[in-house]
């Protein structure tokens, strides 16, 4: 989503699942543009495990960024593309209750999901509109925490009876040597994706997304699937072709 020009092509890719009968939740997060506006305050992004250290100074970046950019961003293209979005973040209706990450005293504001009440999102989803939905959320208290975006996608579609996960990634699937790009993963369970990630061929950011997947399948999501957006319409050919254009896991 970094480039425009795909930007735009994810968008109409998701009018035109819209437009021909899918319900889509676009459920996002914003990493390059909190990492530029972290840049402009001089403080530098640190990450552990593939998810972002969030003391207090970022949370209102993220929150700033999350909510008030990309949110309204995002709406206002898919809107222009002639669906109909909805502006939301995990906070909207205890759509997302947060409890603190158990790492809380390394990672800070980073939360985990402790509920889901996906009600907000019933009427919207039934009438085909698309609700677009920022990865942050608060607790019982009303303090705001930063949720992984793909943790807060996998809740969500387990909550709402998905068919299917779909995380779209700015780097290669799941790969069998992280060196060769050639050794994509085309589809693997669930006990498969564990030996994965216990033989180290599983690593970084991917940790959090297969974690996510593996998650929602035991919660009841059919499928998930890891694609590299950066091809182009790898969201039309995962969903409408044999082939696919990433990784799918399975229950």
């Amino acid at each position: 989503m970094k480039s425009e020009a795909l930007q735009a092509s994810v968008i109409a890719d998701l009018v035109l699942l819209s437009c021909v009968g899918m319900r889509i939740v676009f459920v996002h997060g914003g990493g390059p543009e909190i990492n530029q506006w972290l840049g402009k305050l001089g403080i530098k992004p640190n990450f552990l495990n593939g998810l972002r250290v969030t003391d207090a100074s970022t949370m209102e970046i993220v929150s700033m960024v999350l909510v008030g950019k990309v949110n309204k961003h995002l709406v206002s293209l898919i809107n222009k593309a002639g669906a109909t979005a909805v502006e939301l973040s995990g906070i909207d209706g205890h759509l997302l209750t947060a409890r603190p990450s158990p790492n809380s005293e390394q990672l800070g504001f980073v939360g985990d999901i402790a509920s889901v009440d996906p009600s907000v999102l019933r009427p919207l989803i039934d009438n085909y509109h698309i609700p677009v939905i920022a990865s942050v959320a608060a607790d019982k208290r009303g303090q705001s925490y930063n949720i992984n975006a793909d943790t807060a996608a996998g809740e969500l579609a387990a909550a709402l009876g998905a068919e299917k996960l779909l995380l779209l990634t700015d780097v290669a699937e799941i790969l069998e040597d992280r060196n060769d790009p050639g050794s994509l993963v085309k589809q693997i369970d669930i006990k498969g994706v564990k030996k994965m990630t216990d033989d180290g061929k599983i690593a970084g950011g991917m940790i959090p997304k297969v974690n996510c997947c593996v998650r929602s399948l035991a919660q009841g999501v059919k499928t998930a699937s890891i694609i590299d957006g950066r091809l182009q319409h790898s969201l039309l050919l995962e969903i409408l072709t044999d082939e696919g254009a990433g990784t799918m896991i399975t229950g």
